[in-house]
């Protein structure tokens, strides 16, 4: 398999030449790949990346997914003013078993190792430390940049920020990566690790970044930190429901990214239902996607019921005060939001709207509450 066939989806294969001089080493490659274990969900951009490396499987080189259990108790902010939450081992490492085995699902466990890079950098000493921290200067790190952005606003940057390029780069360092894959955000970090593969008297891996799939918000890249983002093991319902909710400016790279196909030229909502049943089916089947899109059409667009409704009793008193029902019984955030609702007619008896926050009990008994556009409550009658 050729570099072309390897790359054809890649933003940046550095440096030029690199890759090619790789594949004349006549020998399975190591390709590294960082995963972020703050959330056990594997998303659709992520899912794209694997998808790519399993090319490079077929061809017979192998994966190395780096999990972060270490650097997550560092922060990476990777474009992003603050830094990342800091969890405990125990819940990393759930979520690291559970993200692999979503994984298996596009890539060869056969061909695919799994380390944690704990198992090096917590066995660094001080003096060891300090060596990794040579190999790279203040001002280098400053030309990342989100580090740049926050240094000319004289926004804070932990010590410990500015120690993560430096841990993943170690990271290539303890695998003696070939070739480092990640988004086209994480070029810097990736760049930086040839460079201290050089410090140890290793040879640099080449480097390849992917194009970055926005996320369900229209704004910034997928990611399970920001929340924008649909799991490959959402339900079908939830899955198809996402996708419908992006902006109509997505359609071109969604259709590119999650199907491999350009979009078709067709009115915008025919295309993201089409999208969307794509996108379902790929990942739980075609019987799953017609589910979906008449799950969709029934409650979505015509504001009916799901089939499939749970039940539940009427607390006591009348009038029944709405929002706290909504907040009890719907699983609604708060009585602010639930009166949002209210006031936005995202609130449905029986298909229709209602207004006012007091409902007489009578109305609701034996009635089918809805709140937003995926919370379904029946009532049993009196």
């Amino acid at each position: 398999m050729g570099v072309s066939e390897l790359t054809r989806n890649a933003v940046d294969v550095l440096p030029h030449g690199a890759l090619e001089e790789k594949l004349k080493l006549g020998r399975p490659l190591r390709i590294k790949l960082g995963i972020d274990p703050t959330s056990p969900d594997l998303h659709l951009g992520f899912a794209y990346a694997l998808e790519n490396l399993r090319a490079f499987q077929e061809a017979g080189h192998e994966i190395v997914l780096i999990v972060g259990d270490y650097t997550a108790r560092i922060g990476d902010p990777s474009g992003r003013s603050a830094e990342r939450p800091v969890l405990e081992g125990s819940v990393l490492d759930a979520n690291a078993k559970e993200f692999e085995q979503q994984a298996y699902r596009i890539i060869d466990p056969e061909r695919t190792s799994v380390r944690f890079n704990g198992e090096w950098l917590g066995e660094l000493t001080y003096e060891e430390t300090v060596r990794l921290c040579r190999t790279m200067t203040v001002a280098r790190l400053l030309e990342r940049d989100d580090f740049a952005k926050r240094f000319a606003a004289h926004a804070p940057i932990s010590l410990s920020e500015l120690l993560y390029p430096l841990m993943q780069a170690y990271d290539s360092v303890a695998i003696e990566a070939d070739i480092e894959v990640g988004g086209t955000d994480q070029l810097y970090n990736l760049l930086a690790g040839r460079d201290v593969m050089a410090h140890y008297g290793l040879e640099p891996q080449a480097v390849i970044t992917y194009p970055l799939l926005i996320g369900l918000d229209g704004e910034e890249k997928m990611s399970k930190s920001k929340g924008n983002y649909v799991a490959v093991q959402d339900a079908p319902e939830e899955m198809f429901g996402k996708v419908m909710s992006i902006p109509d400016r997505l359609l071109e790279q969604w259709w590119e990214i999650c199907l491999g196909r350009e979009a078709p030229q067709s009115e915008a909502m025919e295309s993201k239902l089409a999208l969307a049943r794509g996108i379902v089916e790929k990942w739980h089947g075609a019987e799953a996607a017609a589910g979906a899109a008449g799950h969709f059409t029934r409650v979505v667009r015509r504001h009916e019921a799901p089939e499939d409704v749970p039940e539940g009793d009427l607390p006591d008193g009348d009038p029944v005060h709405l929002p706290a029902l909504l907040v009890a019984r719907l699983g609604v955030g708060s009585t602010s939001e639930a009166r949002r609702l209210i006031e936005q007619g995202g609130v449905r008896v029986d298909g229709e709207a209602v207004t006012d926050v007091d409902i007489p009990r009578a109305r609701l008994e034996g009635a089918t509450l809805q709140a937003g556009k995926r919370r379904f409550l029946r009532f049993r009658a009196a």
